[in-house]
């Protein structure tokens, strides 16, 4: 019986000489010889198959019966995520077994050996990525309401990408390495390239830099209310990786660099609550009794309905005029995007219930006193 040698011998040379030996009495044998080779292959093919439906049987009979006993999904959604690629592993590592068995020329095995390991690089990739792409999902579904939740909507597609770019930077390094190539002279190249990258845009750069720290800060969310330290003022429409765009209450788009917003003070009006404190000063005249009036105002603001009783409206004599007596009433909202028309509300009851108790709002006077010349 004839078994092929590992001597580098060429690929035609070979092929001429498993046509002599066809020719000859012993072709049987070496068709024998080959359909032995394949059934061996084809049993170790089916070995894995099995393997790999007895390993899915398992995950999902027994793992799914542990994962009912805890508190979250997050298990039940992974395993399911990564069952199917569980499956084409064991099936891709028993092709590449069995090829290995087969008594071919060094190189077939190579190459076909080489194919088949970027499959087994590129399947654990993808069961990694569906694996930490479920995680971060169940985590924005869990927390997309809390205030304090560290990954913003907006960041997920944004480290989607990064644990992409990370796994298939991983890959190709694994590939390489397999196939015995340098990659400490690809390493460098990519680092010498992006530094020269970072040093051109460095002010992009800056701005990216800038956005991520918004959105892990998360001094703001996306429909919050918020005012720049310039007075500026608008509900927040986009939070991206270079600018910010704020919708101003004039209906006008202001797009803000992140770097400029990320080292500017502001005011966040939708934070911690939605709530708002409204203020109203208003002026009486001299000779008014104050504790009318501050009690007055008290029961104004209580009588508009959108006024929070609690905390309860406050009012305040603050200070003393050049003609009046300067009051100050104080009041709360359940939502700051209503105190504008609900301070209009009070502002037109307090003239009317002024006006029925006789309390005078006097405006700004000045007396000139003619004298008549001594001479």
């Amino acid at each position: 019986m004839w078994a092929p040698s590992s001597s580098g011998c060429s690929v035609n040379r070979f092929l001429g000489f498993i046509q002599d030996l066809l020719q000859t009495q012993d072709g049987d044998g070496f068709l024998l010889f080959w359909a032995k080779e394949l059934l061996g292959a084809l049993l170790i093919l089916a070995l894995f198959w099995l393997l790999s439906q007895l390993v899915v049987m398992i995950l999902n009979k027994w793992v799914r019966r542990l994962t009912a006993f805890t508190s979250t999904d997050l298990d039940d959604r992974v395993l399911q995520r990564v069952l199917p690629y569980v499956s084409r592993l064991f099936i891709v590592l028993g092709v590449y077994l069995a090829f290995r068995s087969l008594p071919l020329n060094d190189k077939l095995v190579t190459i076909a050996s080489g194919g088949i390991f970027i499959i087994l690089v590129v399947i654990i990739c993808n069961l990694i990525y569906h694996a930490l792409d479920e995680l971060m999902k169940w985590y924005l579904a869990r927390q997309q309401d809390s205030a304090g939740t560290v990954m913003s909507r907006q960041m997920v597609p944004v480290a989607e990408k990064i644990v992409s770019l990370f796994l298939m930077g991983a890959a190709l390094i694994v590939v390489l390495k397999h196939f015995s190539y340098d990659i400490f002279s690809l390493v460098t190249a990519l680092g010498i390239g992006s530094l020269a990258i970072g040093m051109a845009a460095k002010d992009t750069l800056a701005h990216m830099i800038s956005g991520f720290t918004i959105m892990l800060d998360r001094p703001f969310r996306i429909g919050d209310r918020i005012q720049l330290i310039g007075g500026q003022i608008g509900d927040v429409a986009d939070i991206g990786l270079r600018s910010t765009k704020i919708k101003t209450l004039d209906n006008q788009l202001l797009i803000i660099p992140n770097s400029d917003l990320c080292n500017t003070m502001l005011t966040n009006q939708a934070f911690p609550n939605s709530r708002a404190k409204g203020r109203i000063n208003i002026g009486v005249a001299y000779g008014s009794d104050v504790d009318q009036v501050k009690t007055l105002l008290i029961a104004t603001a209580g009588e508009v309905a959108d006024v929070l009783p609690d905390p309860p409206p406050e009012a305040y004599f603050v200070s003393f005029g050049d003609s009046a007596l300067n009051m100050s009433l104080f009041f709360w909202v359940e939502e700051y995007n209503t105190l504008f028309g609900i301070t209009d509300k009070i502002n037109s009851l307090i003239i009317k219930r002024f006006s029925e108790h006789s309390i005078e709002i006097p405006f700004p006077t000045r007396t000139v006193k003619m004298q008549k010349g001594t001479d």
